[in-house]
């Protein structure tokens, strides 16, 4: 791979640094061969509010079972999902 050669500008704020990026390529700033893998443990997943509308008793037995586990329901209803998620994408 070639080496990166183009310096990365100084930008003002956020914006201005997206709009730079979304304009080009970061093989020209960066030598992407020597990147390695980073973890950021302390990184919440960001999450979106969202309206379900559910039968009331669909509801209330989501509700019982969150319940018998000790949970708030619509934790329970987020583990459910992930996990029916999982499973579809095997």
């Amino acid at each position: 791979m070639k080496k990166p050669n183009k310096i990365i500008p100084k930008f003002k704020n956020e914006k201005e640094e997206r709009a730079f990026w979304e304009k080009n390529d970061a093989s020209d700033y960066f030598d992407l061969s020597k990147a390695t893998k980073v973890t950021m443990p302390n990184l919440k997943p960001s999450t979106a509010s969202i309206s379900l509308r559910l039968s009331q008793s669909v509801l209330e037995n989501i509700k019982l079972q969150a319940n018998k586990l000790d949970v708030p329901y619509q934790s329970l209803m987020k583990v459910w999902l992930a996990e029916k998620l999982e499973e579809a994408a095997k």
